[in-house]
């Protein structure tokens, strides 16, 4: 099992503020700040639920080619409402709110793109 992924972003800035936004439905939200100070090299941010952080974006050099990363959502109109707010907070469309049955009947995901082209997904599993 993961505890945590992370990886840098070009601008820390403009992906904290997409990534503040965009988890809000998926009850996600920034859990700790890590200065270049603390650190002594990069600064970090990690995003999870009280307890703990599981992702990690860094400003570190932004890393080359598309990352994919999914989260869980609890029911299909959480899916719909991290797509509208992922969009509002600048994130670009990378597949509406939907099934995908080649993954399997049940399947709800909806796709967006972070400022750094990433495909950031949100995705529920259960029956509508």
């Amino acid at each position: 099992m993961i505890d945590h992924l992370g990886f840098p972003v070009r601008d820390l800035e403009r992906s904290s503020a997409f990534y503040d936004s965009a988890f809000v439905p998926l009850g996600i939200s920034r859990q700790i700040e890590v200065t270049v100070e603390m650190s002594g090299g990069e600064a970090h941010l990690g995003y999870g639920v009280p307890g703990g952080p599981f992702f990690w974006i860094s400003n570190g050099r932004a890393i080359e080619g598309r990352l994919h990363v999914a989260f869980a959502a609890k029911d299909r109109p959480t899916v719909d409402a991290f797509y509208a707010a992922a969009l509002a907070a600048g994130g670009r469309d990378n597949g509406p709110p939907g099934l995908r049955p080649h993954y399997h009947a049940d399947y709800y995901g909806a796709f967006v793109l972070d400022p750094d082209g990433h495909n950031i997904e949100a995705v529920c599993h259960s029956p509508a």
